[in-house]
């Protein structure tokens, strides 16, 4: 079983699972979130849905949703936010995350949160990557998305520009490096996977002219694997790294931080992207894009991303179980 959180309410999460589940599929869903906001939801966007609750066999049938009911404060309107619900979404991510921990739910996918509303709340929340590692217990986690082109994975995710320097250390970036690998091998089947890394300055630090983080930190740590037998390319230019030249002999990129990677992966795969965090006890795939609140009830959500987060999802458990 897949459980599936719709993060934010009042988003578009809860269109874009319903509108899955007019669809057959091979395996159950278990949909942890309010039953009864889910059936207004469908009753909003004029589609058919029967919800159950019978989560020790949920249904695989199109117009048919399995629910571990995870009632809310306030009635939902799409579109807008309630700081009384956020308790409750917390809540049901918690539900998910410890059925994965032990171990009834096969993998995680979750629908965007709107981080601003859960802190409003008084959560300290960055996002679902940080939240998962910290609940899940486990030294560190990697963000990576995924699309049909390209894997990049971030050294750092939710920082300020003005933290990232200061964040990066040898530490991070190898142990970092260490848990893409190991996923790379584990859950998407590659046996000697390929890695380019970027550098954080402009040209790779020029030498040293543009900074010294390419030469006292980035490089040593690639030169440090490269020794094990672990095919490291870096740091690279990150103007140049994205370009067929490089990225045909790549399995994927490391990026030094957020803002550095994704918007080259987003651009090539919009809506069609996966949001995965390596290095978890159980397999956690999301959306790429956020809780677009204008376009919650509305029936214009695209179902793409949300489909291709379910399929990998569902292909890395498959590789996990046939390496066990």
């Amino acid at each position: 079983m897949i459980a599936i959180t719709p993060g934010e309410p009042a988003g578009i999460g809860p269109d874009l699972v319903i509108q899955a589940a007019l669809q057959d599929r091979p395996q159950g869903w278990v949909v942890v979130a309010d039953a009864n906001m889910l059936r207004e939801r469908a009753r909003l966007l004029g589609l058919s849905l029967t919800v159950d609750e019978n989560v020790h066999s949920p249904s695989t049938q199109a117009g048919a949703l399995t629910v571990l009911n995870t009632p809310l404060a306030e009635p939902v309107r799409a579109g807008e936010l309630c700081v009384d619900n956020a308790k409750a979404t917390m809540h049901a991510l918690d539900r998910a995350i410890t059925g994965c921990l032990e171990q009834r739910f096969a993998a995680l996918v979750t629908g965007p949160m709107q981080k601003s509303v859960i802190m409003d709340a008084g959560y300290s929340f960055s996002g679902h990557t940080e939240y998962l590692a910290q609940r899940s217990g486990v030294d560190d986690v990697v963000m990576m998305l995924t699309t049909g082109a390209m894997r990049v994975a971030l050294a750092t995710t939710h920082l300020p520009l003005h933290a990232v320097a200061g964040a990066l250390t040898q530490t991070l970036l190898e142990r970092r490096l260490r848990i893409l690998h190991d996923a790379m091998q584990r859950q998407f089947g590659l046996a000697a996977p390929r890695v380019l890394v970027c550098g954080l300055n402009p040209h790779a630090g020029e030498s040293g002219h543009m900074g010294r983080e390419e030469i006292d930190i980035i490089s040593p740590v690639c030169e440090r694997l490269c020794a094990e037998g672990l095919l490291i390319r870096g740091p690279l230019p990150a103007d140049t790294l994205f370009t067929p030249q490089y990225l045909n002999d790549a399995d994927a990129v490391m990026a030094m931080f957020h803002d550095q990677g994704l918007p080259v992966l987003k651009y090539s795969g919009f809506g069609e992207a996966v949001n995965i965090t390596l290095g978890l006890p159980f397999v956690r795939t999301s959306v790429d894009h956020g809780t677009a609140l204008d376009l919650a009830g509305t029936g214009k959500a695209n179902l793409g991303s949300f489909l291709a987060a379910v399929s990998a999802a569902n292909d890395m458990t498959d590789r996990l179980r046939a390496t066990a």
